[in-house]
């Protein structure tokens, strides 16, 4: 049985990574579904512990506006941190950014597809669980693989349409779905498809600090208490 961890949109929170990391059970590989960086205080740290672990990652929203220092579909204290972050990032991790793919695929008994958005929009669209079956079969229409993971909504969600399993982890990095805790997945891949979702505490107030500390807005620190 292959056993693989799955996480999104880190998002520059390394307490939050760390304890995922810390609390994820022994898995034969990790993948992630983008958004290394943005929002969060400490995007050279979360980038060299993604290397360090290979974590084989795809492109995200944020890391592309980072990469390219293109913040227009940004809202504006998300650009705001996307300069920031394109300013402070090490040249070395900011060419990383640059060599993530827009979308990728795997063969782990299983072949699993991985994008930050949609298969269709990989940097643009949204896939939000109350998404109809009909939205959701022409948002995955294409992509003959029985596995696709995705990120960007920082909720949750396990779907099943026309045979493939959809996931989406959560957020590592910055929760949306009204629970701080970071959020992750492992799928375990044998006969059958288990998927089993994950969520673990970690320092809110450390991450919270480093934002106000470096004058980042301080509602990407607020929020991250309550999971919206």
């Amino acid at each position: 049985m292959k056993k693989i961890g799955v996480i999104a949109d880190p998002h520059g929170n390394l307490s939050a990574l760390e304890a995922v990391l810390e609390d994820m059970p022994k898995v034969d590989r990790i993948i992630c579904a983008g958004d290394l960086v943005g929002y969060g205080p400490q995007p050279n740290e979360v980038i060299d512990l993604v290397k360090s672990k290979d974590i084989l990652s795809v492109l995200g929203n944020h890391d592309y506006a980072v990469y390219q220092e293109k913040t227009g579909s940004l809202n504006k204290l998300a650009a705001k941190v996307a300069e920031w972050t394109h300013e402070n990032l090490e040249k070395e991790n900011l060419r990383f950014l640059g060599k993530l793919p827009k979308k990728t695929k795997i063969e782990e008994k299983y072949e699993i597809f991985i994008a930050h958005g949609t298969p269709r929009k990989p940097l643009k669209e949204y896939l939000y669980p109350n998404v109809s079956n009909r939205n959701l079969v022409k948002m995955t229409q294409g992509t003959d693989t029985d596995i696709i993971v995705l990120g960007h909504t920082h909720i949750p969600l396990e779907k099943m349409i026309q045979g493939k399993l959809i996931l989406n982890p959560g957020a590592v990095g910055q929760p949306r779905d009204r629970n701080p805790k970071a959020s992750y997945m492992v799928l375990k891949l044998g006969r059958k498809k288990e998927v089993i979702q994950n969520r673990v505490s970690y320092d809110i107030e450390k991450t919270e600090k480093k934002i106000n500390e470096l004058e980042l807005p301080e509602k990407f620190g607020t929020r991250l208490h309550f999971g919206w």
